[in-house]
């Protein structure tokens, strides 16, 4: 088990090293880590992408589902306080301010 755990992480740095080694941009000795380039405005091609699909309704879909999930969450919670409550596990102090 231990050499099966040994052969896969060198397997995982041996291919990380090369990934970063073939992303070093220029080979002097002055490189000091990979050369990061943005590909979101044209393809490798140099076309220009198609624009995103926008999701229709994306506020009216986060709202139906958000608002029942925080409910049964309070209800939840709400139920799980009484639980603490009814065993004297959590129980406030009632203090008596009549002094």
């Amino acid at each position: 088990m231990a050499s099966l755990v040994g052969r896969l992480s060198r397997a995982v740095f041996v291919r990380n090293a090369a990934i970063l080694g073939r992303n070093t941009g220029s080979k002097s000795a002055n490189a000091t880590g990979p050369t990061l380039s943005r590909t979101a405005v044209s393809s490798t091609a140099g076309t220009i992408p198609p624009k995103p699909i926008k999701v229709a309704f994306g506020l009216t879909r986060m709202t139906i589902l958000v608002v029942p999930f925080l409910y049964v969450g309070t209800l939840i919670s709400k139920n799980f306080a009484t639980l603490l409550e009814e065993h004297d596990i959590f129980v406030p102090d009632d203090d008596d301010d009549d002094d």
